[in-house]
C-alpha cells in the first residue's frame, strides 16, 4: 500500500498530485484514468499503482475541465414530460444501459407541460456541456427544438412527431397499432367499439385515433370517441362513466397508459370486477394489466428496441459519422398482447 500521502486536505486532489506522488508524468496518469493504458502501452504495474492511489485518495476527475479540453463531456440530456411515467421510465432504464456501455452518462429530467421549464433545463444542460439530447417533446416547444438542432447539437426525438421540425426521430407505428387492435375487437365479435383519448394535437395521439377510425370505417360501423381533458389523475372518472352510460360500448380502446388507469377507475363502479361485458384494450402495456381481473389486452411498445434505436441514431451523430443536416426516422412496430379482456364475444358451438 502507498503511504506518506502529503496532499493537503483543504483542497481538491488533482492529477498533478497523483503524478508527483508516484514520480510519473501527468500525461501518464491521465491516460490511466481515462482507460487508455493498453492503447498508450503503459505497463500494468504503473497502471495498478495509479489506480490504487486514485482509489485511496478518492480522486474524482473534473468532468467540466475535461469537457473544455476535449470538447466532449460524455453526457446526454434526456427530457420528457414525466420521468415517472411507466413508458418513459422503462425507456430511461434501457437507454442508461446502452449509454453506459458506450462510456456515456445520461442526465434525466421531467419537463411537464411548462415551456419555461424546458428553456431553463436547456440552459442548465448547456452549462453542463452535454453532448446531445434525447427528447419527447410536449406541445409548444417546437421553436426551441428547432434552434437547438440549428445550433448543430445532436438531437433525437422520440414518441412524439413534430411535423414542422426536421430532426432524427424514433417512433412506433401508432396508426397501424390501433388499427390492428380495433380489427382484433371487431373480428372477435365486438361491434360497438369506443375509443377514449385526450384533447390534444400531439401527433402520436392523432395517429392512434386515426387508426381506430379507419378500422371502424372499413367495417362499416359508427365511431364512438371521447376526448377527455386530462390533467389530474382521477379527475375524469365521472366523464368516462357518463360516456359509458350514454354510448353503451361493447369494447373500449384507451389511447395511452394513463387513460387506461382512468378507465379502470371508472369501471370499478359498474357491476363485475371490470364490467365483464365490456372488452378492454390499452395502448401501452404495463405490469398491472396482467394481474387485474380479467387481464387486459394491451398494445406493447418495445421499450428496449426503441432505446437501442435512439442510441444508434444519437451515437452516430455524436461520432460524426452522419451529416448533421441529414435526418432519419426509425419506425418500430408494436405488439398486441392478447389477454382475457378481449376474448371472442360469442363462443362457436360445434355441431
Amino acid at each position: 500500500m502507498i503511504t506518506n500521502i502529503t496532499v493537503p486536505m483543504e483542497r481538491k486532489i488533482s492529477i498533478k498530485d497523483i503524478a508527483s506522488q508516484l514520480n510519473i508524468s501527468t500525461t501518464t496518469v491521465s491516460f490511466v484514468i481515462n482507460g487508455k493504458s493498453e492503447e498508450k502501452h503503459i505497463s500494468k504495474d504503473v497502471a495498478a499503482k495509479v489506480n490504487n492511489l486514485v482509489a485511496q485518495l478518492g480522486f474524482r476527475p473534473n468532468s467540466f475541465a475535461k469537457a473544455l479540453r476535449t470538447g466532449k463531456s460524455y453526457t446526454i440530456g434526456f427530457l420528457v414530460d414525466n420521468i415517472s411515467d411507466p413508458f418513459f421510465f422503462g425507456i430511461a432504464g434501457f437507454l442508461e444501459q446502452v449509454a453506459a456501455s458506450k462510456g456515456y452518462k445520461i442526465l434525466f429530467s421531467s419537463i411537464g407541460n411548462e415551456k419555461n421549464k424546458f428553456s431553463e433545463l436547456l440552459n442548465v444542460f448547456t452549462e453542463r456541456r452535454v453532448d446531445g439530447y434525447i427528447i419527447a417533446a410536449p406541445e409548444g416547444i417546437e421553436q426551441e427544438i428547432k434552434a437547438l438542432i440549428t445550433s448543430g447539437t445532436p438531437v433525437v426525438l422520440f414518441d412524439r412527431y413534430l411535423p414542422n421540425v426536421s430532426a432524427d426521430y424514433v417512433l412506433v407505428d401508432n396508426f397501424a397499432s390501433t388499427f390492428g387492435a380495433t380489427k382484433h375487437l371487431i373480428d372477435n365479435g365486438y361491434r360497438r367499439c369506443a375509443f377514449i383519448t385526450v384533447k390534444t394535437d400531439q401527433q402520436q395521439m392523432v395517429d392512434r385515433l386515426s387508426g381506430y377510425r379507419q378500422a371502424i370505417l372499413e367495417d362499416g360501423g359508427n365511431e364512438s370517441v371521447l376526448k377527455i381533458n386530462y390533467s389530474i389523475p382521477g379527475g375524469t372518472v365521472a366523464e368516462i362513466q357518463n360516456f359509458i352510460d350514454s354510448e353503451n360500448p361493447e369494447a373500449i380502446i384507451f389511447g395511452a397508459n394513463y387513460i387506461t388507469m382512468e378507465g379502470i377507475r371508472s369501471l370499478k363502479t359498474f357491476p363485475g370486477k371490470i364490467r365483464d361485458d365490456i372488452a378492454l384494450v390499452s395502448f401501452d402495456d404495463f405490469e398491472l394489466l396482467e394481474y387485474i381481473s380479467p387481464p387486459v389486452t394491451a398494445i406493447e411498445q418495445p421499450l428496449k428496441k426503441i432505446a437501442q434505436n435512439i442510441m444508434t441514431l444519437l451515437l452516430s451523430k455524436l461520432s460524426g459519422k452522419n451529416d448533421h443536416d441529414a435526418f432519419f426516422t426509425m419506425n418500430v412496430p408494436c405488439k398486441l398482447n392478447q389477454r382475457s379482456s378481449s376474448v371472442p364475444r360469442f363462443k362457436t358451438v360445434k355441431p
